[in-house]
């Protein structure tokens, strides 16, 4: 998916299905794809298992919707959450949608507003179920971002020198590499290789997210698709320059093609 800070988005939350504690890095991940123009949180906050959104709701100007629950077992924040996206499309005031939340309920939801034209972004934890998942352009998982802030933080107990060197990602990735990434990459690799068989990486890492929307070089525990692709030692790379300001352009080619 290509990045841009032009899309005016909308992030709708859910509360009651997403921890608190990763605000900060969830919306500096949303940042990536666009400026969120609606930031908005649903649950009755007379419950006491939504208290810890608070704090977080003041920090980040995001705007809690009071929804009270009319019977025991039924989450009406759901259709609250639903109506104002619809609500949000048709005011065409946004280019896409974030929905951060854990529950499958919102699938055709994230279906709708795809049909519509929006770009739809999910967030959520690992334990999401794939109907969610593939409905969405992309999902982004919240484990992900919970190592990345472990990792940035500083360390207070140690000295300030010793606390400025790189330390080795200590977090178990999400999925393993196995036989099945290597024949995603290799087919994607084969949909997009021109005579030669070569494909340029943008492309490739477009036509990824198209196939498997929860795809991420992070989940694999590497920052970016092109350390991932090299670590499988199975392809052939090449850098391209081109234009004015020598830019490098990475081609990649199944070996032995």
């Amino acid at each position: 998916m290509e990045i841009t800070k032009d899309l005016r988005l909308a992030v709708l939350i859910d509360a009651d299905n997403v921890p608190y504690a990763n605000v900060k890095p969830m919306f500096q991940e949303i940042a990536k794809y666009g400026t969120p123009t609606f930031k908005r949180i649903y649950a009755d906050w007379t419950k006491p298992t939504v208290s810890g959104w608070k704090k977080v709701l003041l920090e980040n100007a995001i705007t809690p919707i009071q929804q009270y629950s009319y019977s025991t077992g039924k989450n009406a924040s759901d259709s609250a959450m639903i109506i104002d996206a619809m609500d949000i499309l048709y005011s065409g005031k946004v280019d896409g949608f974030c929905i951060v939340s854990s529950d499958s309920d919102f699938t055709r939801l994230a279906t709708r507003l795809r049909e519509a034209g929006m770009m739809v972004i999910g967030i959520g934890e690992k334990k999401t179920l794939i109907p969610f998942i593939t409905a969405c352009d992309k999902f982004i998982y919240i484990e992900i971002l919970k190592s990345e802030e472990a990792e940035s933080a500083p360390d207070e107990s140690l000295p300030v020198k010793k606390s400025k060197k790189t330390t080795q990602k200590n977090t178990a990735p999400l999925n393993n590499i196995d036989k099945e990434l290597i024949k995603l990459i290799s087919d994607s690799i084969s949909d997009l290789e021109d005579e030669n068989g070569w494909a340029y990486l943008g492309n490739l890492g477009n036509l990824l997210l198209k196939k498997k929307p929860d795809f991420d070089s992070r989940n694999y525990n590497y920052p970016k698709l092109l350390p991932l692709i090299k670590s499988l030692n199975k392809f052939e790379f090449d850098e391209r320059v081109s234009g004015k300001g020598n830019i490098k352009h990475v081609y990649i080619k199944i070996k032995g093609n």
